[in-house]
């Protein structure tokens, strides 16, 4: 389960970061991880509860924005988000897309204490 690594990264950055400012604790990490990325948000959250323990982020709230698939059509320039596994414009039908959102993680936010 890879969420579990990433999990680590996150809390290592969380840690770097309290240190860089003088925190003694972290209250809050927010993360955007798109519906495409790859992670499966209820195992990050289980990950992160487990692993928290053990670190600056102990008491810490751990909230996720889940970000749809957000694609940009080639061929009709409309931008639009992708609710179905049809990877085609909602708008025009084309398959000429770039994606725009919803494939990354993004560590948006920390609360320190």
């Amino acid at each position: 389960m890879h969420e579990y690594s990433i999990v680590n990264s996150l809390i290592e950055l969380c840690e770097a970061e309290a240190n860089k400012h003088q925190a003694t604790c972290v209250k809050r990490v927010e993360v955007k991880i798109g519906a495409y990325s790859g992670v499966e948000p209820h195992l990050l959250e289980v990950a992160f509860d487990t692993f928290k323990e053990a670190s600056i982020c102990k008491n810490a709230d751990f909230i996720m924005h889940i970000q749809p698939l957000k694609v940009r059509c080639f061929s009709c320039k409309s931008e639009n988000e992708l609710i179905t596994n049809r990877y085609c414009c909602p708008e025009c039908e084309s398959p000429n897309l770039e994606v725009i959102d919803g494939e990354e993680m993004y560590l948006m936010r920390l609360e320190l204490e």
